[in-house]
């Protein structure tokens, strides 16, 4: 395992302590897992930017969510 070090504004840090003291965990399990899920979010955005950007130069068709609706004969 790697270690890194991060500056913190002292807010940030006084917030971290605090959640990390309340759930009985320490600041570095916390960080770890705040960083795992944002990049996990990152990377799913990238992906599908990527697939809308493939979808857009292939000149497939799109529809808005109100014309899916009216496709599926779905309107209300």
């Amino acid at each position: 395992m790697k270690q890194t070090a991060v500056r913190l504004p002292d807010a940030t840090y006084n917030r971290l302590r605090a959640f990390a003291d309340s759930s009985g965990r320490t600041p570095a399990s916390c960080i770890v897992e705040a960083l795992e899920r944002y990049l996990e979010d990152i990377e799913d955005l990238r992906t599908a930017e990527k697939a809308a950007a493939e979808h857009r130069n292939a000149g497939s068709r799109t529809f808005s969510l109100d014309d899916l609706d009216n496709y599926l004969g779905l309107e209300d």
